[in-house]
């Protein structure tokens, strides 16, 4: 079975990145925020991992859970 990776959506210069957590190298480098964005959602709900949107300074904006989540809210 795979290990299920978080997916990370990072500046990289003028370009956004797509990276799985813990890999050395990028996924893709796309020219949109938005684009990576989608690339990188899509790797997230096929892994049932977890999606991190980061800053032009690199701190974490929104994040998106798309695995089971072991403390779902009530109601």
């Amino acid at each position: 079975m795979r290990r299920k990776k978080n997916q990370h959506v990072l500046p990289h210069g003028k370009e956004w990145a797509v990276k799985g957590e813990g890999n050395s190298r990028y996924t893709a480098l796309l020219r949109s925020k938005k684009e990576a964005t989608i690339i990188a959602r899509r790797i997230s709900i096929n892994q049932k991992s977890e999606l991190f949107i980061h800053t032009r300074d690199g701190k974490i904006k929104s994040k998106d859970s798309h695995g089971k989540d072991p403390f779902p809210p009530k109601g």
